[in-house]
């Protein structure tokens, strides 16, 4: 189908703004008599407090101080549930958790003031792994430690066992992983009687910010106004820690009657702010002679650190992708979010799949070994198709040729006759360089699951005004992933205009309807097609009103919006989020139709390591997925070539240090990611089929490329070294150890 704007790279809609240096972030904003506020944390990982000291040569008349007892509302931060204090009052169940806001005009006395509370706590007993904390070594949260469990289960896989030629079975575990968006944290917060309280911050999500400051101050939804700064990244960090910064900011800013700017510097964001969750996975499956896969029985544990946050949703992803795009006729996953005394673990880019999925993946090569087949044609043989159901039995309706995807990535990256060169090359003993090159197949759900879009209820509107611009209000937010842009393609294709004649109205609760949060890979598909909706509205409008006929220029276009306001004073549409009805899912059972969508894709990397050092480089990558229309080549590359980066450093450098809970290498120094020499070519291939229900026929893409990343890599390295990799990051030290211990 022909189109005007969706397939065709236009400019990034705030990409002036931001290279001139005219667009403004949080840190960028002041007002008049602001102060700057700090939080004060707890050095304990769990215990009582028995006081709080206020010492050292510091000036304490001047400061503003805030405690538990000055919240005016509900001392928690509001998501799914309010487990979650704003500020402790009694008991610190982590390291870093607030304790103590202070504020002062000047932020170098600030931070000497900072260090001079001391926070006096009777420690208690932590628990600080998923063992200690399924072990119930010490219950921390409700009766056993578990925030969420799940349970999927298809066929019946104890009788498939008998019939198993071989059963393969692994454990596999995964780190934590920094989101390390360029702009660290921050929220502006200004209190007042006649408008109530505003913030301005850096966030991804403004009315789960709205909605947690109604819950902590006890007031109406309209005296809670939350606006969207210039977001510099997010990755699911800004999902939902900005609450508790905005928390903060406008706590401090109530009770100084000043407004209140907290921004916090790269170790603070580091130690104190989520992020992905560990994981493990135990694996047990049965396999025919011929490698059909005849069980899948999956155990999926994640760490979610003190408080349930977003666990729930996170291992409701995990354990959906679990099992992978494959056709097996006996499925049980059994799955759980674990407490421990450690900062709450949350949102990141992919949301519990890269966990499971490199636990998949992982696992079949090993299991393609043990049949004795090749790796790759332990999927073939079991490949999903259409009509055909996964784990959670959705029927497949979609066009999938999962074997078409990994022939164009086996193509692209030459993988059959470098798996023969590198076996040749690496039997030489003397080599110091051993080379290999894995793959991972997988999918990955757009939108919320199961009934979570319907429960959500998004809302988009769109107005014309009298010049023939047309503004998009949402609460979808830009944090670099090119929201505005598509935005604006897909009205503008609907609408039969130029993007300039598109206008993104910035994120305000005040002005703006809920569209939902800006995660999950829901943005272009779910709120793209109500805009693409609102448009066709809008558009009806004017032609069933006689002001517009058929044929029209932008000019015919800007005349009309312009007759109708005169005659109607406003040119407006709406439009709600309307569940199909053929897709149901049941909560309970949990199974059923868990996406509208899923994109596919295999990954294929190619490595070498560095026998003598066992560093691993990254040489090559090859990207293929599927992902319905492709509404922007530029910015849907840059999405897999930034998730894919996301991926290595997740896979091989990426190493959260901890230390009875709390994070003790939070620096750039010694975190380590990779940086743009670290990188190979990236090489992203899109095969596109139009969903129906997507705008233009667009999916979601945002996460997908964490998914596949990592197993590729680890696939790889086996491959090169014949080590059995079961645990990510692959650092040079964990490697070396397992290397030394191959050849013992």
């Amino acid at each position: 189908m022909e189109t005007r704007v969706i397939g065709k790279s236009v400019p990034r809609k705030e990409g002036r703004e931001k290279v001139t240096g005219r667009a403004r972030y949080v840190d960028d904003l002041s007002f008049p008599g602001m102060l700057h506020g700090v939080t004060v944390r707890s050095p304990a990982a769990r215990g009582r407090i028995r006081a709080v000291h206020f010492e050292g040569d510091i000036p304490w008349h001047e400061f503003t101080v805030v405690t538990a007892k000055d919240i005016p509302g509900k001392n928690c931060i509001a998501l799914l549930i309010e487990d979650q204090p704003c500020l402790a009052a009694e008991f610190v169940s982590h390291p870093e958790e607030a304790v103590v806001l202070l504020a002062h005009h000047d932020k170098y006395l600030l931070e000497e003031a900072r260090r001079s509370v001391r926070i006096e706590i009777e420690p208690l007993p932590g628990l600080f792994s998923i063992e200690d904390s399924l072990a119930q070594k010490e219950i921390i949260w409700g009766q056993d430690n578990i925030f969420k469990s799940f349970y999927v289960e298809k066929g019946d896989v104890d009788s498939a066992w008998a019939r198993a030629e071989f059963v393969v079975e692994g454990t596999y575990e995964t780190g934590a992983q920094e989101q390390l968006y360029i702009e660290p944290q921050g929220m502006i917060a200004q209190v007042n009687g006649a408008e109530g309280v505003t913030v301005w911050g850096s966030l991804q999500c403004p009315h789960y910010v709205h909605k947690a400051l109604m819950i902590l101050f006890g007031l109406p939804r309209e005296r809670i106004r939350v606006v969207q700064a210039e977001t510099g990244g997010g990755f699911g960090g800004k999902e939902e820690y900005p609450s508790m910064i905005a928390a903060h900011a406008a706590l401090l800013a109530r009770k100084s009657g000043r407004p209140v700017k907290i921004i916090y510097d790269r170790a603070e964001d580091m130690v104190a702010t989520t992020k992905r969750h560990p994981s493990r996975t135990r694996h047990v499956t049965a396999v025919s002679r011929d490698g059909k896969l005849l069980a899948m029985d999956i155990d999926f544990t994640v760490d979610g650190g003190a408080y349930e946050t977003l666990s729930p949703v996170v291992l409701s992803r995990g354990t959906i992708h679990a099992a992978g795009p494959y056709a097996c006729a006996n499925v049980r996953i059994r799955s759980r979010a674990v407490a421990t005394n450690a900062p709450p673990h949350g949102a990141f880019r992919g949301f519990g799949a890269p966990q499971s999925v490199f636990a998949l993946e992982r696992h079949l090569d090993r299991v393609a070994e043990a049949v004795g087949i090749a790796p790759e044609e332990l999927r073939r043989r079991n490949f999903i198709r259409e009509g055909q159901t996964l784990a959670v039995g959705q029927v497949v309706k979609e066009k999938v040729d999962m074997n078409a995807l990994l022939g164009r990535a086996f193509e692209l990256s030459g993988y059959h006759a470098k798996r023969k060169q590198f076996a040749a090359e690496n039997s030489d003993a003397r080599g110091a360089i051993k080379k290999g090159i894995g793959f991972a197949s997988f999918l990955h759900g757009a939108g919320f699951t199961g009934s979570g879009e319907e429960y959500l209820a998004s809302e988009v509107a769109m107005e014309a005004m009298a010049d023939g611009s047309v503004h998009i209000l949402a609460g979808s937010t830009e944090m670099g992933q090119g929201t505005n842009t598509i935005f604006a393609q897909i009205a503008a294709e609907a609408l039969r205009l130029d993007c300039e004649q598109i206008r993104i109205v910035q994120p305000d609760t005040a002005h703006v309807p809920n569209s939902g949060p800006t995660v999950a890979s829901r943005t272009a598909m779910i709120v793209g097609k109500l805009v693409e909706t609102a448009a066709t509205k809008l558009l009806k409008t004017l032609r069933d009103s006689g002001f517009l006929r058929e044929g029209y220029s932008a000019e015919d276009f800007s005349r009309a919006c312009g007759e109708y306001i005169t005659a109607h004073r406003e040119l407006k549409s709406f439009v709600k989020y309307e569940h199909p009805r053929d897709l149901h899912w049941d909560d309970q059972k949990y199974s059923g139709d868990a996406y509208g969508a899923y994109a596919w894709a295999v990954y294929v990397a190619e490595v070498s390591v560095d026998m003598r050092t066992a560093e691993v480089r990254v040489n090559d990558f090859v990207a293929v997925q599927e992902v319905g229309r492709v509404i922007n080549p530029v910015l849907a590359a840059g999405q897999i070539e930034g998730g894919v980066a996301q991926g290595i450093g997740f896979a091989l450098y990426e190493n959260v240090v901890w230390q009875e809970g709390r994070m003790v290498n939070a620096q750039m120094t010694n975190y380590v990611m990779p940086t743009s020499v670290d990188l190979p070519a990236i090489r992203v291939c899109f095969e596109e089929i139009p969903y129906g229900r997507g705008p233009a026929g667009a999916k979601g893409i945002g996460e997908l490329p964490l998914d596949g990343t990592a197993p590729a890599i680890a696939n790889a390295i086996a491959h090169a070294t014949g080590v059995d990799v079961r645990a990510i990051p692959v650092t040079a030290e964990t490697l070396l150890e397992m290397l030394e211990a191959v050849h013992a």
